[in-house]
């Protein structure tokens, strides 16, 4: 059986009547030529059935992959039922795929030797970080440092000449502490998102927890609580950021004496876990237990309430990761965004019980 030569970018100059460097530029786009030589190429290549370079020989003459690495801090089953997570990708991976962009979804390192990461492999132009450690050095930091490749964090500690994203989480946090205080809550709870990635949901002591939490957003929405000058009555570390977690932290939260008049949960999907155990335990929301949470996604399954909570908007978040590659790419260093957050005050707080 023969098999049929593919056409070449020199059959394509043949037959246009043109330089192959001509059709070189046709497709990479990076040269000025005229719409009727441009036309000419795009019709020789469409008679020859041409559908242009092939991506790896592309990739060495521009010395680009045209992949973005994106690192997950968690398993992706728990990532991705995260619907706050879900927009953040949403807006990043579009934004991407508009500028030629792909994405590569990369395990953050551990750090343990002997570790065989795929973030020290993987062919990529740039990374994401969407979360990183406050202590003991970030393994994806000093991977990508190594490998002189751009980068993005999000919500963390970025070096010199890498992108940054921010939130004021610490800040946010205790502005809903002292909505509980003025209220008249004296003895608040605390919920965390997940301290590290292979956590359990149990109770710990502040100053363990503020210890050994990993991420920064965990860390510094513990600090709050000494911002806004209250030592919370119990700390429960959820395994992860999901309703079911938000349900078991809050049993245990309500099951220490004395028992709170309020809990601070990390994230909107804890919170809404701790009104389910509340209800389970015939408890009322608002009048004898207030919640808050924290990021602003629709919990209609909680309804008639609706959450106290700070609202940030997590895809404008994604564009802004995406707007930031885009300027690394160019040779850019961005400026740090930080992004806005609103306090909502929903049905979910009330004045303490006597």
């Amino acid at each position: 059986m023969t098999r049929t030569r593919r056409p070449t970018m020199a059959d394509v100059a043949a037959r246009a009547g043109v330089s192959l460097s001509t059709v070189s530029l046709t497709y990479s786009g990076a040269g000025p030529l005229s719409a009727e030589t441009r036309a000419k190429v795009e019709k020789a290549a469409e008679e020859l059935g041409y559908a242009g370079p092939a991506p790896h020989a592309r990739a060495l003459r521009s010395g680009r992959t045209g992949v973005v690495g994106v690192v997950i801090h968690e398993r992706l089953q728990l990532s991705f039922r995260d619907p706050l997570m879900l927009r953040i990708m949403d807006g990043l991976v579009g934004d991407l795929g508009q500028m030629g962009l792909g994405v590569l979804l990369i395990p953050t390192p551990t750090g343990e030797p002997g570790e065989r990461s795929l973030l020290e492999t993987a062919a990529m132009d740039a990374a994401v970080l969407l979360r990183v450690r406050d202590h003991d050095g970030e393994p994806a930091i000093d991977i990508l440092r190594r490998r002189g490749l751009p980068m993005v964090v999000m919500e963390g500690e970025a070096p010199a000449g890498a992108g940054v994203l921010e939130i004021d989480d610490r800040g946010a946090t205790a502005e809903l502490i002292r909505h509980l205080v003025s209220l008249g809550h004296t003895r608040i709870g605390t919920i965390t998102l997940p301290a590290g990635l292979d956590g359990e949901t149990r109770v710990v002591p502040l100053d363990e927890a503020l210890a050994k939490t990993a991420w920064t957003p965990v860390h510094r929405r513990l600090e709050a609580f000494a911002e806004a000058g209250v030592e919370p009555c119990v700390v429960v570390e959820a395994r992860a950021s999901i309703v079911a977690e938000g349900i078991a932290a809050a049993h245990l939260a309500l099951a220490s004496e004395p028992r709170p008049t309020a809990l601070v949960c990390q994230s909107d999907l804890l919170a809404g876990g701790a009104i389910i155990a509340a209800r389970e335990l015939d408890i009322q929301v608002p009048q004898q237990l207030s919640v808050t949470g924290f990021d602003g996604i629709e919990l209609p399954w909680i309804a008639p309430h609706e959450l106290t909570t700070q609202v940030q908007d997590a895809e404008a978040k994604g564009h802004a990761l995406a707007a930031e590659v885009a300027a690394l790419l160019r040779g850019e260093s961005p400026a740090p965004v930080i992004m806005p957050l609103e306090l909502r005050i929903g049905s979910t707080t009330a004045p303490a019980p006597r």
